[in-house]
């Protein structure tokens, strides 16, 4: 059966999620239209047996093992027919009345391929959330940052930001797409595994001529850290070695030269502070990400020789880590100038 919208969960050991918000979620998306569907990445803990037992009607995929975000939901998007597909994390609790505006946003305006809700914190709900925020965006040297989240400074969420407007990335805590986009596209990079996939793929959705929109009549409460914590060294490792193939991907030929030397600098740079701080593992994991891309990087794909995209007032064309030093970590995303 066609539903107009498909909300896949991707879950991997996330029972405690699932008890906490499925239900709520089940309740607050409109029926028949939309339809929930877990994706199980084969967890080992008891999801699958709780879900089989508390929700017998509720849609459920199966994998043999742990594909990572962006091989499960590959596997699992190919399963489902439908017009549009949500990619929510299981981590999420849904406000009343969240998916109709983002539908209706997509739908009425057609150059916009994906589009977000507000991301707002789950624990602190009167403040945005580090993973999306309001709307991504990135800097010339591919540092993304967050409308409402600028790297570690995190913004009060005051109605600053609630209109809707273009981005560069929409979150993979909740992002929408078109199906037959997500599917002309190939869908996320395997490569990737998770961590960034999102913004890449919205980079390539850009170079195909779509858009992306943050649309903050829809809002979503987000715990974040569910899968891996902030402060693992494997995080930071998937963080800096995507990041790296999402530019080498994406950038122009004139960027590659100019982009990734400098990058690599940045981020030999991020190592010695490492060190210094004796967070020698992550020293490690910066330059483990180094040398697993150059190993990749034969085996990657660029986009097609295509005119390049408008990014005209979602990439800061300056450098947003030298800017929020300057500003002494205080710096809000309405102070930036992003023509």
């Amino acid at each position: 059966m066609n539903h107009k919208t498909a909300v896949v969960i991707l879950n991997w050991n996330g029972k405690h999620f699932l008890e906490r918000f499925l239900d709520v979620l089940l309740e607050r998306t409109p029926q028949p239209w939309a339809q929930v569907y877990i994706a199980d990445n084969g967890s080992t803990d008891e999801s699958v047996s709780w879900l089989k037992e508390t929700h017998p009607n509720l849609p459920l995929i199966l994998f043999d093992k742990n594909y990572g975000y962006t091989g499960g939901y590959n596997k699992a998007l190919r399963q489902i027919d439908a017009d549009y597909y949500v990619l929510l994390n299981s981590d999420v609790e849904v406000s009343p009345d969240w998916l109709p505006p983002l539908v209706e946003y997509l739908e009425q305006n057609k150059e916009y391929g994906i589009c977000m809700p507000k991301v707002l914190s789950w624990t602190k709900q009167d403040t945005f959330e580090y993973a999306g925020a309001c709307g991504g965006y990135i800097d010339r040297l591919g540092f993304p940052f967050c409308r409402g989240r600028i790297l570690t400074h995190i913004e009060k969420d005051e109605g600053q930001y609630d209109h809707p407007v273009p981005v560069f990335w929409a979150s993979g805590v909740c992002m929408v797409v078109q199906a037959d986009l997500f599917h002309r596209l190939g869908g996320l990079d395997d490569d990737f595994f998770a961590h960034m996939e999102e913004i890449d793929f919205c980079w390539r959705a850009h170079w195909a001529g779509y858009r992306a929109a943050v649309v903050p009549a829809s809002t979503i409460f987000h715990v974040g850290g569910g899968t891996l914590p902030n402060d693992s060294p494997h995080k930071l490792y998937l963080n800096y070695r995507n990041n790296l193939l999402m530019l080498y991907k994406n950038l122009s030929r004139r960027g590659v030269v100019f982009i990734l030397p400098a990058r690599w600098f940045l981020d030999h740079v991020s190592a010695i502070t490492y060190f210094f701080q004796g967070k020698w593992s992550f020293m490690g994991s910066v330059y483990k990400a180094h040398i697993h891309f150059w190993k990749k990087l034969r085996f990657m794909k660029r986009h097609k020789d295509v005119p390049a995209p408008n990014l005209r007032g979602v990439m800061y064309r300056g450098s947003i880590i030298l800017r929020f030093f300057l500003s002494f970590k205080k710096i809000v995303f309405s102070k930036l100038r992003m023509e």
